[in-house]
């Protein structure tokens, strides 16, 4: 067996732990929305929650999530030193961290009111604006601890990724999932039908806030765990902030998470716009959940077992392979995203009423979250490709880099908001997120020509042109079938709207399989035989 033989075996053999892993986890971050827009719907209390939770999210997603800075850092940094030198180094960046992030916690705490004034000015102008605020501000200061939670969950992901250890790492957020679910089934069996209640939207509120913070606090105590049996460090108070290996990682992890907090601040131009536009914020939630669920198990197969390769071909010599390891992950992300987000658009309507649509959650809430969905399957591509590249210059030590296209992206992102918002609504602002990774993907790809002395743009761009028509005709296939199924079947009905669901994703994903078949791609062939020879040997 070659070399690159036994490398593509490896890999595969981890994007099979990690798509069980991130599979489960995935269908119960589902089912905890389903039991929110159940309980909630698309209102005043789920809008609360979103502008409470806008900050804790972000600091979940910039410090403690899978690929964010403070995982990309650590495995950047881990991959090259030796096994006896990771506990010291990970305990000395844990407690600089953690010591930092409790002032911030301190400082949510405190200046919460003024916060959500400013995430949400536009509460002052549509209905039940002053209780959503009220209830904003309790939530904010309950979930204020996730600040130093985030922090330490992510550096945890680095560690554990280093060492191999890829179930903990994809499995961890069902642990939050089902917290909150927990918490809303007692509320439920409380209140009944009155759940949803105004006389009741701060116990609500508190409710959703609460069981967040105590998912985030049991998906760290469980990484923890892990994390000492493999004698990657405890949860140890550790001052040597001059050892070997701390600058290394403060090197790249400052400027990726200010990059990373660029994109951020994306978001909160976004909810700025949001707040004027009533249950936008809720909108946005149940659609971004809908992306995220199949986005973060493929993202989490690509990006994850690449990043500790991208960092080990570093060097100039390595670079003719380190170009081939790029183009696979391009390649399958096109593969993956390209006709997950045809099928998205052209089914935008029956995937939200087969999912949401009970309980609290209204046939006017699906038609909000349908459009929402239609906007963001269009750039289900460009947000993952630009996450791979982001990824390499991260393993080429070049946080920077990212970091400055980020800030120009503000620009870019605040513009196509004013231009999309008046017209379009709540879509407008997807559009404008979908535009901004666009000019981001170009613009990495620029500088990474130019970085590794040239790219082969034809041998690249050829094969994603060809998955993107393939997934156009796929989007038409199960538009027509879907069309036909409605005509002869209606619209009512879960189950029938769940068999129309089926048949037509079925035929457009058929389609597109055969397509991509007839293109006959090398690595793609390589990566599906690697996965049969795991899961399929006897």
């Amino acid at each position: 067996m070659t070399k690159e033989q036994k490398a593509s075996r490896s890999l595969a053999g981890i994007a099979g732990i990690i798509a069980v892993a991130t599979l489960i986890s995935k269908v119960f971050g589902l089912v905890r929305e389903q039991a929110i827009a159940a309980a909630f719907g698309a209102g005043a209390i789920v809008d609360a929650y979103n502008f409470a939770y806008m900050i804790p999210s972000f600091l979940l997603i910039l410090l403690g999530g899978v690929n964010g800075p403070f995982h990309s850092a650590i495995v950047s940094v881990l991959a090259k030193r030796k096994q006896e030198e990771a506990a010291p180094l990970v305990e000395t960046i844990t407690t600089l961290v953690g010591g930092l992030l409790v002032l911030v916690t301190i400082f949510l705490v405190i200046f919460a009111p003024n916060l959500i004034d400013l995430i949400a000015p536009g509460l002052d102008t549509v209905p039940n604006g002053a209780l959503i605020k009220a209830n904003a501000i309790v939530q904010l200061r309950i979930m204020a601890p996730i600040a130093v939670l985030a922090g330490l969950i992510g550096i945890g992901f680095g560690t554990l990724n280093t060492a191999n250890q890829y179930w903990l790492l994809s499995l961890s957020p069902l642990f939050s999932s089902i917290i909150l679910i927990i918490g809303l089934g007692i509320l439920a069996l409380q209140l009944g039908n009155k759940i949803s209640s105004p006389q009741y939207a701060i116990l609500g509120g508190m409710v959703l806030a609460g069981g967040t913070l105590a998912g985030a606090f049991l998906q760290w105590l469980i990484q923890q765990i892990a994390q000492a049996r493999a004698g990657l460090g405890t949860f140890r108070l550790r001052f040597n902030f001059k050892q070997p290996g701390v600058n290394d990682v403060l090197k790249i992890m400052a400027p990726a998470t200010f990059s990373s907090g660029m994109l951020q601040i994306n978001l909160y131009t976004d909810m700025y716009f949001a707040s004027f536009i009533p249950s936008a914020p809720s909108g946005l939630r149940y659609s971004n959940i809908l992306v995220q669920t199949p986005l973060g198990i493929i993202s989490n197969i690509i990006l994850l077992p690449l990043l500790p390769v991208f960092a080990r071909l570093a060097e100039p010599d390595n670079w003719p392979e380190l170009k081939l390891r790029i183009r696979q992950g391009l390649i399958l992300t096109a593969l993956t995203m390209l006709p997950m987000g045809a099928l998205m658009v052209v089914l935008s309507v029956p995937i939200v009423r087969v999912v949401y649509e009970r309980g609290a959650f209204t046939q006017a809430d699906s038609g909000l979250v349908s459009s929402i969905l239609v906007a963001s399957g269009i750039g289900m591509f460009v947000y993952l490709g630009r996450d791979v590249l982001v990824r390499v210059f991260y393993a080429l030590g070049d946080g920077e880099t990212p970091f400055r296209i980020s800030v120009i992206n503000i620009l870019f992102n605040a513009l196509l908001d004013w231009i999309f918002f008046k017209p379009f609504g709540a879509p407008g602002l997807v559009l404008a997120t979908v535009g901004v990774n666009c000019i981001s993907v170009l613009m990495l790809l620029w500088l990474l020509d130019r970085r590794l002395n040239g790219l082969p743009w034809r041998e690249w761009s050829l094969p994603i042109l060809g998955l993107t028509a393939a997934s156009m005709v796929a989007g038409a296939a199960s538009y027509g079938t879907l069309e036909v199924l409605q005509k002869f079947l209606g619209t009512n009905g879960l189950l029938i709207q769940l068999l129309q669901l089926s048949i037509a994703g079925l035929v457009g994903i058929g389609v597109f399989a055969v397509i991509a078949a007839w293109m006959k791609l090398p690595e793609v062939n390589l990566f599906v035989s690697r996965l049969r020879q795991r899961f399929l040997k006897k």
